[in-house]
């Protein structure tokens, strides 16, 4: 279940999808869909055999048990954010279509421990992802810090979440607190900041996470309210600009994003809209960092993560997700930006 979500139909789901217009997703579809580049969803699993993600699924990893994915999501959580990304409908213009139709998920499992978490995001970029959600919040670690800087260094554009307790706290949450992570707030269909979305000197931009249809295990319909659902059109966006420009390197495709953001709230940069909310077309087209930047860091793609196999089952037990016990970003109820963070004091 996505957000604090409510059953939809899969006739109506592409009529929910709000967002399209003022965010011009049929024009930037023009352009292009995303293919040839991998989104990796770091999340509860995704349901492939969902009729609106049949062919976007591709080879994953549960990295606990070091054996591919599967098919299991038993929250829901990671199927509704694959929908978003890459969702491509079906039949007559029914179900969810995702910001980038044609990429391809990864789905890595579990996001309930910061030390399996730092496992999967080193397995991801080491697969060919070049776009990681990390959509939930999980307590800070060495090993999950040190992945998500190697990741970033690997030249992966790393999208997280704000987190949804602007109103109930506005503790930073990791990793998308991380600076190498791109943050993403939500917005509503006024353009406003969501109550419930986190603010603070990590946002670094907003997109709409408000009322936004996802498909959901068995071929089911949500319509959330979250950050997730925020970063997900993000990590959508960066795919399509990673597959018109595959030149470009993560930084270039970060600045993108958030130096053709649309500047609300304070002027400039902001604790809550960031840098901006997101406007997908003008960072697809954006003429000034089409040249790719000379890479500040250079580092070889991490290697293949080896985790010992739980052959005998006396290993590692599988981690089931339970509600309680893992922050999904959902809703109200529920890389490498260092780049852009360092010109905050100039904007």
């Amino acid at each position: 279940m996505l957000g604090s979500a409510v059953p939809a139909q899969a006739d109506r789901a592409r009529d929910k999808q709000w967002f399209w217009k003022p965010l011009g997703v049929e024009q930037a579809q023009r352009i292009s869909q995303g293919a040839g580049v991998v989104v990796a969803v770091l999340d509860s699993g995704v349901d492939a055999r969902h009729q609106d993600l049949r062919g976007a699924v591709g080879a994953g990893r549960q990295v606990v048990q070091n054996k591919p994915a599967g098919n299991l999501d038993t929250v829901g959580h990671g199927t509704g954010m694959a929908g978003i990304i890459a969702g491509r409908g079906h039949g007559d213009g029914a179900g969810v279509l995702g910001i980038a139709p044609r990429a391809e998920i990864m789905p890595i499992t579990p996001a309930n421990d910061a030390y399996f978490v730092g496992q999967g995001i080193r397995w991801a970029a080491g697969h060919g992802a070049k776009v990681i959600v990390l959509a939930f919040a999980i307590d800070d670690g060495e090993n999950l810090r040190a992945a998500v800087s190697e990741a970033a260094a690997a030249d992966v554009v790393l999208v997280g979440t704000s987190g949804n307790s602007g109103d109930k706290g506005n503790e930073p949450e990791y990793p998308g607190a991380y600076p190498q992570v791109l943050t993403v707030g939500a917005v509503d269909r006024r353009n406003k900041v969501a109550a419930f979305s986190t603010h603070g000197p990590q946002v670094d931009l907003v997109a709409p996470g408000v009322d936004i249809p996802a498909p959901a295990p068995g071929n089911e319909y949500v319509t959330g309210t979250g950050t997730s659902a925020a970063a997900a059109i993000v990590a959508g966006a960066a795919a399509l600009i990673r597959a018109r420009h595959p030149e470009l390197r993560a930084a270039d495709v970060v600045q993108r994003l958030t130096g053709t953001a649309i500047d609300r709230g304070d002027r400039g940069r902001d604790d809550y809209y960031g840098f901006g909310q997101l406007d997908l077309l003008a960072a697809l087209n954006d003429r000034t960092t089409v040249q790719p930047s000379t890479p500040q860091v250079t580092a070889p793609a991490p290697a293949p993560v080896a985790v010992p196999a739980d052959d005998d089952g006396g290993g590692v037990p599988p981690l089931v997700f339970v509600a309680a016990g893992v922050v999904l970003l959902l809703g109200a109820a529920v890389g490498a930006v260092l780049v852009a963070r360092s010109r905050r004091g100039a904007r």
